[in-house]
């Protein structure tokens, strides 16, 4: 007999809180530092045992995904059962945040998929291989399971976590815009302007910056609206691009600036999302 339950994990969001670039690689990757953070706001993925696989989408952003057939999410249940066993799942994948919009959200997905799965069949989640096929997934995918704030290194598989700013108002901000991160790392201009820091994290954050930010900018322009929009309102501690874009985001000092702040900015094309960080 199948065990029938359901587990529904939460697929949050990611933000790069900094992210610096300082070299290409060998290998074409790109080696970096970063300060991921996530947020309370995101995807959700349900996975139940079945008799056959199947993948299904709901939420907002679900119509954009339909007719992928292949994708993180599939990827990641393939690789579990091939690691670990468990035999076929119905998946269903509720999509609440834009797609190629540098906060995650695939990755996170399929983070949440390997969550749900090892807590379906029993698997540790410090279990190596489930961050071996985090890793093969993806580069933002291991940070997605770890599902806290760290300091990521090599090509951002490589965590420390760190503690601090949990709480923290966000106000996150898309123009409407999809991004290539192949494009933007292409773009970017491969000087290395040193380490991230040491210290109080937000310190740490707002002395650091996003390397992958100029040649977003220069690539969708509509970003350069977001931020100065989010940089110009009061209460904001920090306003920065994430991933290679086009999300942005602020920390506001508490959550009357942050709500403040959502109501200032809501436009028809932009997408919007008042959370915290966790």
């Amino acid at each position: 007999m199948h065990d029938l339950r359901t587990v529904t994990e939460p697929a949050r969001a990611k933000l790069n809180l900094a992210l610096h670039v300082r070299h290409r690689r060998p290998d074409g990757y790109h080696e970096l530092e970063t300060l991921f953070a996530f947020v309370d706001h995101g995807d959700l993925v349900r996975v139940t045992p079945a008799e056959t696989d199947s993948f299904t989408l709901a939420g907002p952003f679900a119509a954009v995904l339909a007719g992928e057939g292949d994708n993180l999410v599939t990827r990641a249940a393939t690789r579990f059962r091939e690691a670990f066993g468990g035999g076929a799942h119905a998946i269903e994948l509720e999509k609440h945040l834009p797609v190629a919009s540098g906060i995650g959200g695939g990755s996170a997905d399929a983070a949440a998929t390997l969550r749900a799965l090892a807590a379906l069949h029993g698997v540790d989640l410090a279990d190596p291989k489930l961050f071996a096929i985090a890793d093969a997934l993806g580069s933002d995918v291991p940070a997605c399971l770890l599902g806290r704030t760290a300091l990521g290194r090599g090509r951002g598989e490589r965590l420390a976590p760190l503690e601090g700013l949990a709480g923290t108002p966000t106000l996150l901000v898309n123009p409407g815009v999809g991004v290539s991160t192949a494009a933007v790392f292409k773009a970017w201009d491969g000087e290395d302007r040193g380490p991230i820091g040491a210290g109080d994290l937000l310190a740490v954050a707002q002395v650091g910056r996003n390397d992958l930010e100029p040649p977003a900018r220069a690539i969708a322009p509509a970003i350069d609206a977001v931020l100065a929009a989010l940089a110009a309102q009061p209460g904001v501690l920090l306003a920065r691009m994430s991933g290679s874009g086009a999300t942005c985001f602020a920390l506001f000092e508490t959550e009357a600036a942050r709500d403040a702040a959502a109501a200032t900015l809501r436009r028809p094309e932009w997408w919007l999302a008042a959370t915290r960080l966790c």
